[in-house]
């Protein structure tokens, strides 16, 4: 068998591995590119096969790093099933319809700007028509329940822990036969976690394919509870709105679990809650349809009408109309909006209103990936474009770890130690940047003494019972000093707005300017200190 590495290699998103056996093709995943214009531009690019030459898509989760180009692979042609439980089904439903929203709007904007600029006319990468259409592929199936996809080929899924829905999957490959068990994490879960269930254990396997988001960091072990009041109560005192951007599945609704708690517990005040996502409203009501996915305390918090906590200062903000008269709506309040890297959606309009208030915090609770909005606003950006428009950072800045959906190094250290029945002859990690995986991969071959592989985009693994071996890809994708070049031009425009300020401050106070030189001074020695070993 075959095993072709197509996303998420050594960067975050875009998960998608090409599975063959036997001359059939299974698709595990089929996730969008998301963070920086470079990784982006990804989601363009022709597929490395024919779409109509996969036979099923077999998907882990609805998150649209993993689900997202689904509709593009069939308006280009694929026909089969695609198999995910019965949550991720639903979640899918209303994800990529409202992905291809953002598509249509995003390319409407480019073609309203690119006319009068005389550019090429862009196409949406797909329609709300056809991610309505790529819906009729999806077929549910329930956890734990085997699978025959082909063959010789049977999976079965086993709850990750990550986002309701969410699977594990075990596929089990009989060749020549021998049975070879490849374990596919999806994205892990953080045990004991609000709402959703521990990731499950998986006592063997021959291959696994592991996420490794957070593989060279630990979670903060806080008060989560006590942190999130302390932000919001130090924003009410100094009279400005708490924004949050939140990913409309999970996220969103592990806030509203611990805002309810915060308000019942007297911690934080009637401060005025509001949801600003259609998609996290419909997404909180399949919540409430599943109760089966969660715990008691879980049921209790959630109201049976629309499944959002009673909390009698709860907005919902379903129109277009009603997000934009918050602008205008009086005293603190908390914008909990989508979406959660600050990529697009209602929460750039939030940002673009409240960032350049001193008064103002934006609160990050998710992975922010490399190049996207919410990692250069944790990273210490000045200064920001906004739908065209430059805003300057004076709000505080938050990043509360901690909330993440993702194990951290030690949860997945764990998750693998506990796969020894066999032990893997190999594990491939994926799903994170190099940064991550390989300061794991050390520490798996340390610690758990199995050879690791981090792949690239394109290549593939050549599995020949627990004997396997890579094909190295000669894919170039994008060269990577894109990415630095757009990050120093960042850098740049920083550097012309201090240097504006400098003058100007020297030219109003003269006997300011050896103050100021020796400042300059100190920031160029520690430049040259810093980039000296590069």
């Amino acid at each position: 068998m075959k095993l072709q590495f197509l996303g998420a290699a050594q960067i975050v998103t875009g998960s998608s591995f090409l599975l063959e056996v036997a001359g059939k093709k299974i698709l595990i995943d089929c996730g969008m590119f998301q963070g920086s214009k470079t990784v982006r531009a990804l989601n363009y690019r022709n597929f490395l096969y024919e779409p109509a030459s996969i036979d099923c898509v077999v998907l882990t989760h609805a998150h649209i790093d993993h689900c997202g180009l689904i509709p593009k692979l069939c308006k280009q042609g694929f026909k089969g099933k695609v198999y995910a439980t019965k949550v991720t089904s639903e979640l899918c439903g209303i994800m990529l319809p409202d992905s291809a929203h953002i598509q249509e709007s995003d390319a409407e904007i480019a073609n309203r700007k690119g006319e009068r600029a005389g550019k090429k006319h862009v196409e949406p990468l797909y329609t709300v028509d056809d991610a309505l259409a790529a819906l009729a592929h999806f077929a549910p199936v329930a956890y734990n329940d085997e699978l025959n996809l082909i063959p010789g080929v049977v999976v079965r899924f086993k709850d990750a822990g990550h986002i309701i829905g969410s699977a594990i999957v075990e596929v089990f490959v009989t060749e020549n036969n021998e049975t070879v068990k490849l374990l596919f994490s999806g994205d892990l879960g953080q045990p004991d976690q609000p709402i959703i269930k521990d990731p499950t254990i998986i006592d063997g396997a021959d291959y696994v394919i592991t996420e490794s988001t957070y593989g060279n960091r630990l979670h903060l072990h806080y008060d989560k509870e006590d942190k999130l009041a302390e932000i919001i109560n130090d924003t009410v005192d100094r009279g400005g709105n708490v924004v949050i951007p939140s990913f409309a599945v999970g996220r969103t609704q592990t806030l509203l679990f611990y805002l309810h708690k915060l308000w019942k517990e007297n911690k934080i005040s009637d401060i005025p809650v509001v949801i600003d996502s259609p998609l996290a409203i419909a997404v909180t009501q399949i919540f409430a349809h599943n109760t089966q996915e969660y715990d008691e305390e879980a049921a209790k918090l959630l109201s049976s009408i629309g499944g959002l906590p009673e909390m009698p200062h709860l907005i919902i903000a379903k129109t277009a109309e009603e997000s934009r008269a918050l602008n205008n709506m009086p005293g603190s309040k908390i914008i909990i909006s989508a979406s959660g890297m600050a990529d697009a959606g209602r929460i750039l309009h939030h940002l673009k209103h409240n960032l350049w208030r001193a008064e103002a915090s934006v609160l990050f609770v998710g992975y922010q990936a490399e190049g996207s909005m919410g990692r250069r606003l944790v990273d210490g950006i000045k200064r920001v474009k906004i739908m065209g428009e430059e805003v300057g950072v004076k709000a505080k800045i938050y990043n509360l770890e901690g909330f993440s959906a993702h194990a951290d190094r030690n949860q997945i250290m764990e998750w693998l130690s506990r796969i020894n029945n066999p032990k893997p002859a190999n594990i491939f990690l994926v799903h994170g940047e190099p940064i991550a995986s390989y300061p794991l991969a050390d520490l798996i071959g340390e610690k758990i003494k199995v050879s690791t592989y981090i792949p690239r985009y394109g290549d593939t693994a050549i599995i020949e019972g627990r004997t396997w071996r890579v094909e190295e890809a000669n894919i170039t994708i994008e060269p990577v000093a894109k990415d630095l070049e757009d990050f120093l031009s960042l850098a740049e425009a920083e550097y012309v707005q201090i240097k504006k300020r400098i003058l100007n401050v020297v030219l109003r106070e003269p006997d300011k300017l050896r103050d100021v030189a020796i400042r300059v001074e100190k920031v160029v020695r520690y430049m040259k200190k810093l980039m000296n070993d590069i």
